[in-house]
């Protein structure tokens, strides 16, 4: 039985868990690093990583385009720009087009300065990458773009700024120097997500009931944005991150993406990795541990609880928190596999990480119609290490990890004793802490699995709960 999320149950802006929104100090500053120092090598070498070759690089990753970009004005300059963007024409921003306001402001899509005009949304769609002013080619695979309907683009005409409001009726931004073009939906659905079979999540939440324009410009941010759900302090800019390696002074970043609870497997394979990474010879690999917090489809773990479960597995001394940094990824998220995973690795270039961990089928989902994977597991790490742009970002493919029921704990899945492993997915994750069946002992640690049955058992007492009858 899918699970049905109310529209009361979540913060304007962000989807949130309102009953759990003590969040103490920031994981990402509880212990400061005071013994690890990294000498500096001008060396450039290679070694093997999981069979992998992989560059040794004494400096931390440079951005795309060279420099972070961020596009919030000096506040000296803001009640100018107020006062200017009260005469233009107003455009009325949905929930997810503020977060990407919020990713291309923060430079996670630098060299990217606003929404895409039509050149670059083009370069997009049909190339996955972008060629900025010198001739290089850096990876752009997913649009971002601003939609309006035929009544706006009407309201603009031959204007050249337009002002964008936030759902609160705030004015957020103003997009400069602005191009208006035609919106081919089924274009970009088939080209992003190679099908146009009905029920993909973004799709139907986002595009298809999109305007049939749009809007590309240079953006200006008339302040940072906030959600004030509590998160706040975990939502560090790629400037922030960078400024935090700096300071823990890290000499490699490798960076983790999930949407998901954390569970032990999860936690081998960081281990692991980290493990590796001290063995070819880094004295202070850190972890960014990097939950998504955009968009996600209405049966996915909701971002504050996940934030809750992350915190409980430092705790519970899972992850170290003094080589783990706990931050959000503002990003929505797609579910279009391997075209939306040069994404994520593309932002994660510009957060600072040098390292990307990449498993089985990445950013993928189940077929909407059809009972089975909607992409080949494997091709999400291949095209990784193919893609244009990101040929300076080392791809760690990790090894597979399972229950194994032997040995009572998580484990690397062994081939030749197959029988023995047992496969624990998200779904059925899900499915245990819903109907408060207890997982194998081992496979998440009990403090973060306390989390998610609350969670499940809070959904399950609103559902009892009769709605009130107003007289």
């Amino acid at each position: 039985m899918s699970l049905t999320i109310k529209l009361t149950h979540f913060n304007l802006l962000t989807k949130t868990h309102n009953k759990n929104q003590n969040f103490k100090t920031p994981i990402y500053h509880t212990n400061k690093l005071s013994k690890s120092f990294f000498l500096g090598s001008t060396k450039t070498t290679r070694k093997m990583l999981g069979g992998h070759v992989v560059k040794i690089k004494s400096s931390l990753i440079e951005p795309d385009g060279g420099v972070v970009i961020d596009l919030v004005v000096k506040e000296n300059e803001k009640d100018l720009k107020l006062l200017e963007a009260e005469k233009m024409v107003k455009i009325g921003l949905k929930k997810i087009d503020l977060e990407w306001v919020h990713v291309i402001s923060e430079g996670w899509a630098s060299p990217l300065k606003g929404f895409m005009r039509e050149n670059e949304y083009l370069q997009s769609l049909h190339f996955n990458s972008l060629r900025i002013g010198n001739g290089s080619v850096v990876n752009m695979s997913l649009p971002i773009v601003l939609d309006i309907d035929d009544e706006t683009k009407e309201k603009i005409g031959s204007d050249n700024d337009v002002a964008l409001v936030g759902p609160d009726q705030t004015v957020v931004a103003i997009l400069r120097s602005i191009e208006i073009y035609k919106h081919n939906k089924e274009e970009r659905i088939a080209r992003t997500w190679g099908t146009i079979a009905p029920g993909l999540p973004y799709v139907e939440e986002v595009i298809t009931p999109a305007g049939n324009w749009l809007i590309g410009g240079d953006l200006e941010v008339l302040a940072p944005i906030k959600y004030n759900d509590g998160l706040d302090h975990y939502r560090l800019s790629p400037k922030q991150l960078r400024e935090e390696f700096d300071r823990r002074q890290a000499d490699a970043v490798f960076a983790f993406q999930l949407r998901n609870p954390v569970h032990n497997g999860h936690a081998l394979l960081m281990n692991d990795t980290r493990k590796r990474l001290l063995d070819m010879g880094y004295k202070n690999p850190i972890l960014l541990l990097h939950p998504l917090g955009g968009y996600t489809k209405a049966d996915d773990v909701p971002l504050d609880v996940r934030m809750e479960q992350h915190s409980k597995v430092l705790e519970d001394g899972v992850l170290d928190p003094e080589t783990t940094i706990v931050s959000i990824f503002p990003s929505p998220m797609h579910y279009a596999g391997p075209t939306e995973v040069q994404w994520h690795a593309k932002a994660r270039i510009n957060a600072g990480a040098n390292f990307y961990i990449v498993g089985r089928d990445p950013a993928g989902m189940g077929h909407p119609t059809e009972k089975r994977d909607l992409y080949d597991p494997d091709h999400g790490k291949k095209v990784l290490s193919m893609a244009p742009g990101l040929e300076k970002l080392n791809i760690l493919p990790f090894r597979v990890a399972a229950y194994d029921t032997v040995a009572k704990k998580m484990a690397f899945f062994d081939p030749s004793r197959a029988k023995d492993f047992l496969f624990i997915s998200g779904t059925k994750m899900r499915t245990y802490a819903r109907t408060g069946e207890s997982p194998p002992d081992g496979f998440m640690c009990p403090g973060g699995w306390d989390v998610l049955v609350n969670y499940y058992a809070s959904l399950q007492a609103e559902e009892a709960t009769p709605a009130a009858v107003s007289a």
